[in-house]
C-alpha cells in the first residue's frame, strides 16, 4: 500500500470527526489533528480505533502517542502493515 493510498483512507477516516468549520481538502502530511483540524482527544481515540479497524492493524500506546500530524499518523500504519 502507498503512502498516498493510506493519506486517502486516512482523510475518509477523519472527515466524521471534522469540526464543521474545517476544510478536509486543507489537510495534508503536516496537518497537526489537534490544533489545525481542532479534533478533540476522545475523538483522536475514535479516529485510532478506526484507524485499525480500516487497516486491519494494532496500533500500540506508544505509537499513539506519536500520532500528532497526518503524515505520523501514515507512518505508523505503514510500520505496522509491513510488520
Amino acid at each position: 500500500m502507498t503512502r498516498e493510498e493510506v493519506e486517502s483512507k486516512l482523510k475518509d477516516i477523519i472527515k466524521p470527526y471534522l469540526p464543521e468549520e474545517s476544510d478536509l481538502e486543507t489537510v495534508g502530511a503536516h496537518t497537526n489533528l489537534l490544533d489545525d483540524l481542532k479534533i478533540n482527544s476522545a475523538h483522536l481515540v475514535d479516529i485510532i480505533l478506526d484507524t485499525e479497524d480500516a487497516f486491519d492493524i494494532r496500533i500500540t500506546d506508544d505509537a499513539a502517542e506519536k500520532m500528532v500530524t497526518v503524515n505520523d499518523v501514515i507512518d505508523v500504519v505503514l510500520t505496522q502493515i509491513e510488520a
